[in-house]
């Protein structure tokens, strides 16, 4: 299994330094991956750590391109209708060019009724305008001069330039839990991007999708992954409301509980997992870096 973080670039003050000083902590010590997160902006009135001081994660990949050498860049996860594929498909390559092939592209339909409303996308049609950015982005990784109309949008003699260095092209994983996002998953993507889930919905989900897998005569398996808080005990410490984490399933407890819980999905099949410690204080996100690194992954890997 393969281990990661999700990098603050939300729900506190920006400190560009000691971000830096994260993600190059999860290089050192070996994590496989740092993933961005997506709002565009955030209604005032919501009660979620996203909503204050955050970065862009179409700004942040590129930064993160430039300031690593080893570690998988990953999107967790861009919301596709609010933003225009066709730009968002260039430079989801161009990072993917600069990185030297270490992107991951997971997405989702957005569910922040008050984001679509201030951004003028009409929630009623992210579902349909998701479907069309991941045919849209598909034909402009694997094709040099993509063919292809879509309800908002017409490629015909144009040149989809960079391409990216990833053959046939990077990963592309789907969020969501519902019925459609498994569906998705299947008409659309390599695998699964479950998030705040505990082994029984993780289960549950991979039963759906492998189901509608069959069904659409698709070959190979889905590829399995997870976004999850983590607060290991004695080391997290809260840097905002942990209200805020709504009612999200967290991974916590001791080292060895941690480890115990990591294995569970490890035996459900799932390959990734991106372990959000936006919650906890600088000083315990390091921590929490050292100790996965150092304690939590050579165990997943014996």
């Amino acid at each position: 299994m393969k281990l990661g973080i999700c990098i603050p670039h939300y729900g506190r003050p920006i400190e560009v330094g000691r971000l830096l000083e994260v993600v190059r902590r999860a290089e050192e010590r070996g994590l496989d991956s740092v993933w961005v997160t997506d709002h565009v902006i955030v209604p005032r009135d919501l009660e979620i750590i996203y909503r204050d001081h955050m970065l862009d994660p179409l700004a942040v990949l590129p930064w993160l391109a430039g300031v690593t050498q080893r570690i998988a860049l990953g999107t967790s996860v861009v919301i596709l209708p609010y933003r225009s594929p066709i730009p968002v498909a260039k430079l989801l390559a161009s990072v993917d060019v600069l990185s030297g092939g270490r992107l991951i592209f997971a997405a989702a339909i957005g569910w922040m009724e008050g984001e679509f409303a201030a951004l003028g996308v009409p929630i009623k049609e992210r579902a349909s305008r998701s479907d069309e950015a991941l045919e849209l982005i598909r034909a402009l990784w694997t094709q040099e001069y993509p063919e292809i109309q879509t309800k908002r949008h017409r490629l015909a003699g144009v040149k989809a330039s960079p391409m990216p260095i990833q053959r046939p092209r990077p990963p592309i994983l789907v969020g969501g839990g519902s019925e459609g996002a498994f569906r998705r998953v299947v008409r659309f993507g390599d695998g699964w991007h479950a998030s705040s889930t505990d082994h029984e919905g993780f289960r549950r989900g991979k039963e759906a999708i492998l189901r509608f897998w069959k069904e659409a005569g698709r070959d190979g398996m889905p590829v399995w992954t997870l976004r999850v808080p983590l607060h290991i005990e004695g080391v997290h410490r809260a840097a905002v409301d942990m209200g805020l984490l709504r009612g999200r399933y967290v991974i916590e407890g001791s080292v060895g509980k941690v480890v115990e819980i990591l294995r569970g999905f490890q035996a459900l099949g799932c390959g990734h997992v991106a372990l959000e410690v936006s919650y906890s204080t600088y000083p315990s996100i390091l921590q929490t870096i050292d100790i996965v690194g150092r304690d939590v992954r050579p165990q997943l890997a014996a």
